[in-house]
C-alpha cells in the first residue's frame, strides 16, 4: 500500500463534499500537471490511502482521510469544452489526463500548514518543500504514522 496527500481548493471540492456525495466516492478531476497526472496514472493503487489537504484557502492544511477507490481512467473535464479543464488537444483516441476515484474515510481535525512544519519529523514531505505546488504528492509510511498520530476524526 502506498500513502499520498491529495490537494483540493475547499471551494471546489472539500471533505465535506466528497462526505456528503453518493457512497461518499468522487473522481479526481482536474489535474493539469504531467508529475501528478503520472502519480495517479502510474502509482496509486485500489486501496491506496490519502490525506485530503484544502488548498489555496484562509488556512491549508488537512482535513480528512480518503482512500483510492477506481484506479486511473481518463478524465471526462479534459473533453467538455464548457470545463475550466478542457484540454483542445486531448482525444478521446489519447487522453492526456487522467483521474482516480477517491472514497470518504473520515473527516479529521484540521492540521493546518504550519503545524506540519513545525514537526521535524516532517520536515522531508514534498508538501512542506518550498515552491511545491503539485496537487498530489507521495507520503512516506514513517510520514503517515506520525500525522495518523496528530489526527483525531470528528463525527
Amino acid at each position: 500500500m502506498a500513502y499520498w496527500l491529495m490537494k483540493s481548493e475547499p471551494d471546489e471540492v472539500s471533505i465535506d463534499d466528497l462526505a456528503a456525495a453518493p457512497r461518499q466516492t468522487l473522481p479526481w478531476f482536474g489535474v493539469r500537471n504531467y508529475q501528478a497526472r503520472n502519480y495517479m496514472r502510474d502509482d496509486m493503487r485500489l486501496g491506496d490511502e490519502a490525506f485530503f489537504y484544502h488548498s489555496s484557502c484562509p488556512e491549508p492544511g488537512i482535513a480528512g482521510l480518503c482512500a483510492v477507490a477506481r484506479t486511473a481512467y481518463p478524465d471526462a473535464t479534459q473533453f467538455d469544452p464548457k470545463s475550466k479543464y478542457h484540454d483542445p488537444k486531448s482525444s478521446k483516441d489519447a487522453p492526456r489526463w487522467q483521474n482516480v476515484d477517491v472514497r470518504f474515510v473520515a473527516r479529521t481535525r484540521l492540521v493546518s500548514l504550519d503545524e506540519l512544519r513545525s514537526h521535524p519529523q516532517l520536515a522531508d514531505m514534498v508538501v512542506l518543500r518550498r515552491g511545491n505546488r503539485l496537487s498530489i504528492t507521495p507520503v512516506t509510511a514513517g510520514q503517515w504514522s506520525f500525522i495518523k498520530r496528530l489526527l483525531k476524526p470528528r463525527k
